[in-house]
């Protein structure tokens, strides 16, 4: 891979490649941070659920901060990478590339790093999924389908769903090809013939098998190389959004574990302690009033620092990475890496098993298969068993997005399941809430 085209500047018709114009006061990077903080899929992340069911106190983080605070790390990232990259390749500042470029699309790719991801976090994800592996409404759609598109339902992916939302006009993003790239952590569909398990980014799925030829037109548009079929490398700077999202996570859920009362200040203490280095103070932190001053310094330290090793990580293997032959999340080859493996076991254990968080996953699972349940069966009693399609039916369809049905023809089983599953993964935790007690009966409207 060359710098060069991974780095271009188009946005459009993948097909053709368009090439955007040039403005004088945003460049095309910039312009896509400012698409996305402007978009509806991106607002809706302020009432999605991070990790913990969303309070009524403010200090714990929603999907929408913690894209805001991913984005912020990874603009500092991608500058100080970008930085290393002019100096190596000085044919890239005069082709007009600056390092403020190169952090602008890690921030951008990093602020969507989460848009496709539906309600109550990831246990969402699995909801989604058991439906069409286990339910017997979702299991009836399987004889009408293909075996890659079959292999999407069974296995919904946030990542895969972002990458739809990206493409779809309707949200009128059209992000340029090298944020677009960037944002593709796993450039692969569900179903392949040849799986590459010891390659981080093959570990899930990016795009569904309806955007595979798109997927395959930004490769070719950015000189990314197939490496099996219908497999392809990572985009080098996807090591850096992935890295802004593991340094996010790890410290920030961290810190709202320790707010709630689920890990001690103690334990934070210390384990942060191991990543800042000679630089931490007992005694200043000590002089600190607050739990949530000593929190706030520490965290921000154990970020900076995380920074610093991470970009040292990307500079020792940029090449590699070019060739495809490193392919590891760059938190595990850092110095801290032992250190947040042990963040990482102590968080599954006492934030992410906690009560709170349990709860809201059971809750999850029960809305969405709900919702899936009266949505699509009845979409199948309307076109596939139509003696069965009742009034009950048509009421539960009139409160799908307008145009979600085709007026004349019969729609392909694939594309109306997709519509279905971008309608409830769009949703927000409240919102999903609302309309499952309503079709279930157990709320009416205006209550």
């Amino acid at each position: 891979m060359k710098w060069e085209k991974l780095l271009q500047s188009g946005r459009g018709d993948l097909k053709k490649g368009v090439i955007a114009n040039s403005n004088p006061y945003r460049s095309e990077f910039e312009r896509d941070y400012d698409r996305v903080i402007f978009s509806a899929p991106f607002r809706n992340l302020q009432d999605k659920t991070q990790v913990f069911p969303l309070p009524e106190l403010d200090f714990v983080h929603t999907r929408l901060t913690h894209s805001l605070e991913v984005s912020s790390v990874g603009r500092s990232l991608g500058k100080s990478a970008g930085e290393y990259l002019l100096k190596k390749y000085p044919d890239l500042e005069q082709k007009g590339v600056s390092s403020y470029d190169i952090g602008a699309i890690v921030a951008a790719a990093a602020l969507t790093h989460d848009i496709g991801n539906p309600p109550f976090g990831h246990a969402g994800e699995d909801a989604i999924s058991d439906f069409f592996k286990y339910h017997p409404a979702g299991r009836l759609w399987e004889s009408h389908l293909q075996v890659g598109e079959w292999a999407d339902m069974v296995a919904f992916e946030g990542n895969a769903q972002g990458f739809r939302m990206l493409l779809e006009k309707t949200n009128g993003l059209q992000l340029s090809y090298a944020t677009l790239a960037a944002f593709t952590k796993y450039p692969r569909p569900s179903f392949v013939k040849e799986k590459l398990p010891k390659r981080r980014s093959h570990k899930k799925f990016g795009f569904f098998c309806d955007q595979k030829q798109d997927y395959r037109n930004l490769a070719t548009l950015l000189g990314i190389p197939e490496i099996a079929e219908n497999c392809w490398l990572r985009h080098p700077l996807a090591f850096l959004v992935e890295a802004a999202d593991d340094i996010c996570y790890s410290i920030i859920d961290l810190e709202d574990g320790c707010t709630l009362g689920l890990v001690s200040l103690k334990d934070v203490i210390q384990l942060l302690a191991g990543i800042i280095g000679d630089r931490f103070d007992a005694e200043k932190l000590d002089a600190l009033e607050t739990s949530s001053q000593k929190l706030a310094i520490l965290r921000a330290m154990a970020i900076g620092q995380l920074i610093g090793e991470a970009v040292e990580a990307f500079c020792e293997h940029e090449e590699k990475m070019l060739l495809g032959e490193f392919d590891q999340a760059l938190t595990d080859v850092i110095p801290s890496a032992e250190i947040l493996e042990r963040i990482t076991s102590m968080s599954v254990k006492k934030i992410y098993r906690s009560q709170p968080v349990l709860e809201k996953e059971a809750a999850g699972f029960q809305v969405l298969e709900g919702l899936l349940e009266v949505f699509s069966l009845a979409l199948y009693h309307k076109y596939f068993e139509q003696d069965q399609f009742s009034g009950k039916d048509k009421s539960i369809l009139r409160l799908l997005p307008e145009n979600f049905l085709p007026k004349h023809e019969l729609p392909m089983p694939y594309l109306l399941l997709r519509k279905l599953t971008d309608f409830v993964s769009g949703m927000t935790d409240k919102y999903a809430l609302s309309l499952y007690r309503k079709v279930k009966g157990i709320a009416l409207p205006g209550t």
